[in-house]
């Protein structure tokens, strides 16, 4: 009895890892082959000298003391350091410079200029993970992240150029009675004030 059970778990041993070896055929006939996009168009090397190129503009904007950059195809964060002992106003003004500075630049014109600390710090590791051959996928996740936390979330209503329901009805316009005698009080006061 022993020996049959043996022999009959035998051959459905063998069944079995023939019928794995037809199964494992047929996948291979069908299986696709598939790429990862995303890696094949990003040349690492020439992200970083586009890097390196918008990190030398911005860094030949007064005021800024370091810059770091991450282009990743048409995509670019520039993070600015910047001193911290300068009000929001002139943080401004010197993000707008940086901006400016790239506008003609073709790998620069689309660029997102931060300068928050936290953020720039972030970026860094960033370009660290990049340069370290770190998956395109994990740094774009990261970069979405940095970017999701400067551009406000916006309701789709707020984006319709007309509202469907408008608070304020829209002004009549004068009728054109109205509006020639509009005309004549406006130069009337215009003059008034020029003789005066």
């Amino acid at each position: 009895m022993k020996k049959v059970v043996s022999l009959l778990c035998l051959v459905l041993f063998i069944s079995g890892c023939g019928a794995g070896n037809d199964t494992s055929q047929e996948e291979q006939e069908h299986r696709v082959n598939v790429q990862d996009s995303t890696n094949g168009q990003i040349n690492r090397e020439e992200s970083e000298d586009r890097s390196r190129h918008l990190a030398k503009l911005a860094e030949g904007i007064p005021e800024v003391d370091n810059a770091t950059v991450v282009v990743i195809g048409d995509f670019a964060v520039v993070g600015i350091d910047v001193n911290e002992d300068l009000d929001r106003s002139e943080v401004g003004s010197i993000k707008y410079s940086v901006s400016e500075s790239m506008k003609d630049d073709p790998h620069g014109a689309n660029a997102m200029v931060i300068a928050d600390p936290d953020l720039t710090a972030r970026l860094k590791e960033v370009a660290e993970d990049f340069s370290n051959g770190s998956p395109i996928q994990g740094i774009m996740n990261e970069l979405a992240d940095i970017t999701g936390r400067i551009m406000p979330e916006v309701p789709a209503d707020n984006l319709e150029p007309h509202p469907k329901n408008p608070t304020e009805e829209p002004e009549d316009k004068l009728n054109e009675s109205e509006e020639n005698k509009l005309d004549k009080t406006q130069n009337q006061q215009s003059n008034y004030h020029k003789e005066n």
